[in-house]
């Protein structure tokens, strides 16, 4: 899908999908080492189904959530990362793209989560090639893509008779694959 083509209002499941089978690095922008909190838990889900995730807060930087180091800026990070995923409000979400832009090489990915929406800071990110997803959350499309969300009684949208995929380690979870319901993530 390029970039022209992108409606923030709604995202295809393909592109979703996609997005989420090309991303091995993910740095989370406003982590929480609270375990009530929304990013925690984003961040808990993410590391079970082995994304390298790295939390990112400057008010935490040197400490650990969940046994991974946390970063106080995305520049402090001494890897590549493929997606940036941003845990602030709309208007702070701004700067953050600005940070990730600036970043060598730059992130494949800027993922706003839910409620967070900066079309301006969209517009910059996408002129430089990025791809912007907004106002949606990467835990809850994992397991609503995956079939996952399913297990709760929730309505996934994805209607398969192919039978889903479980992980083959760890805690029985199903897997992202080419399909809504087969094969791996990797």
């Amino acid at each position: 899908m390029t970039q022209a083509a992108i409606v923030h209002d709604q995202y295809p499941d393909r592109h979703i999908r996609s997005i989420l089978q090309q991303t091995r690095t993910i740095a989370i922008v406003g982590a929480s080492a609270n375990p009530a909190r929304p990013s925690w838990i984003v961040i808990k889900y993410l590391k079970e189904r082995d994304f390298d995730v790295i939390p990112v807060n400057p008010g935490l930087a040197g400490t650990e959530i969940l046994g991974l180091p946390v970063y106080g800026t995305l520049a402090d990070i001494p890897r590549p990362v493929d997606m940036v995923e941003i845990f602030r409000n709309s208007a702070a979400a701004g700067p953050i793209v600005d940070e990730a832009l600036a970043l060598d090489p730059l992130p494949k990915v800027i993922w706003m989560q839910l409620s967070v929406r900066n079309d301006e800071a969209a517009a910059r990110a996408e002129a430089r090639g990025v791809t912007v997803v907004m106002n949606r959350c990467p835990k809850i499309e994992y397991g609503r893509l995956s079939g996952e969300i399913a297990w709760q009684g929730i309505n996934s949208r994805v209607i398969s008779a192919k039978k889903p995929t479980l992980a083959v380690k760890g805690f029985q979870k199903l897997t992202l694959g080419q399909n809504p319901y087969g094969g791996g993530r990797r």
